[in-house]
């Protein structure tokens, strides 16, 4: 049986997720999630119902003239239930999409569980934008 998540453990990976999409590190950032996830996005009108689906759609973003120029996380909570946690936090990321630059504000969810190998993985994430 595994053990539970720690607040600690948990915060790292959602760092290290945040880095890697900062960094627009493709083979980090999506790493960090199980092949089975599941991503809702304010800009994309579907769900996205596995890791391989979502990386289709970054693939046409970034054919679209999408890129990441950073991210930053603030407010960060963690929930802890057992071997799974939520973790959501405010992030305000820049992109640039065709040369033209945009600041986005946002709040997002983060399922993370540990794998049956005792490391964690994210299993969902939420993302919609801060209207206030």
């Amino acid at each position: 049986m595994n053990p539970p998540l720690t607040h600690e453990e948990v915060a790292l990976s959602a760092e290290r997720v945040v880095a890697a999409y900062a960094a627009m590190d493709q083979d980090a950032y999506f790493g960090f999630f199980d092949p089975q996830a599941t991503f809702i996005f304010h800009g994309t009108p579907e769900r996205l119902t596995s890791r391989e689906d979502y990386q289709e759609q970054w693939r046409i973003w970034v054919s679209e003239g999408w890129r990441v120029i950073s991210c930053h996380s603030s407010d960060p909570f963690i929930q802890i239930h057992g071997t799974t946690a939520v973790f959501s936090h405010s992030v305000t990321t820049v992109i640039e999409e065709q040369g033209q630059r945009a600041t986005t504000a946002e709040r997002e969810t983060i399922v993370f569980t540990r794998a049956g190998s005792g490391g964690i993985v994210a299993v969902h994430e939420h993302l919609s934008l801060n209207s206030f």
